[in-house]
Order: structure tokens, then sequence, then C-alpha cells
């Protein structure tokens, strides 16, 4: 039930070539991996940005083609995080977000998340190669509340936006 408001993210360096693209793993460079693994330790923190309101929650149902696992696959629309192309438009795709989202709110999110990810230097897990709804992986919450109890609590969030501004989107999301 809703709308989707998936958003692909690709990086480029300061001549316009694609970084994500590489020799590594599914054609990806270290640094596209690092920064999808940012993606999967912040997703379930960084819910109430992709999914800001009560009604958000309604469309995460298994089967729906709108994800509910934390999981990132090669073209596997069953994944929350979905890689696609490859060379110059290598990219992901983050299938959390509605049509609810405010994109700029999203983006910021996803840049965090990634660098995050790039800078702690995280390890990127298997893909998913199967159907993501019945594999047993974390699951993204299923309320809005959940989702702001996990951004109240996320170290990620305070140390990428500030206590301030934690508390900010906190606070929109119990109003």
């Amino acid at each position: 039930e809703g709308n989707s408001c998936h958003i692909h993210l690709s990086l480029t360096d300061e001549n316009g070539e694609n970084v994500m693209a590489g020799e590594g793993p599914d054609g990806m460079s270290e640094l596209m991996r690092h920064f999808l693994a940012g993606q999967l330790a912040a997703l379930r923190d960084f819910s109430l940005l992709y999914a800001p309101n009560i009604n958000s929650y309604k469309r995460f149902q298994p089967g729906s083609f709108a994800p509910t696992a934390v999981a990132w696959g090669v073209d596997n629309r069953t994944c929350a995080l979905r890689v696609v192309g490859h060379g110059r438009s290598m990219r992901f795709e983050n299938r959390l977000p509605g049509g609810d989202v405010n994109p700029h709110l999203a983006v910021a999110g996803l840049v965090a998340a990634g660098l995050y990810g790039v800078e702690h230097r995280l390890p990127l897990p298997e893909a998913c190669t199967g159907n993501a709804y019945t594999a047993g992986y974390d699951q993204v919450p299923a309320t809005l509340r959940e989702a702001a109890e996990l951004w109240e609590a996320s170290p990620i969030a305070k140390e990428a936006f500030g206590e301030e501004v934690v508390a900010h989107y906190l606070n929109m999301a119990k109003v």
C-alpha cells in the first residue's frame, strides 16, 4: 500500500568518472563496497529519514516489492539495496523511501551512511542472491515508533548529523 520513491545514487570523481565501478566482486570498486556497507549499517537507524510518516510503514509487506529485509543484491528487487548497472552506469538503489519522503533528507542520509562505511572501512557482507523476504535478514522497522527509537539511539546518526539535528527529527516523528 502506498507509493515508492526509490533513490539511485552513484559517485563520480572530479573528471566525471564513476568511482563505484571497479575490478572487485560484482564489478564494484573497494570504495563502493565500503559505501554500500555503510548503507546497510545505517539503514534501520536512518529509516526515519526514508519513511517519515506513520503511513509510510504500510508499504513494508513481504512480497510487495517494498523492501522488508536489510540486505543488498545485484539487481535483486527483494532487497532494500539493489546494485544496478556496470562500468560508467554502476550505482545502487535504496528501495526504502516512499512517495512521502523528503528527498533532501533521504539523500543526506544516503551520503552520511556511505561516508560512515568508507571512513570506518566497513566490510560488505555477501550479496543476497535469492528471496530476501524469506532469507532471515534483519528487518526494516515496522512502525514509525520503532524507526524513531532507532534514530534516537543511533550513534551513526549522532556522528553524522549531531545531537541537535537528531533531536529535531525525533520531535518531528513524535508530533
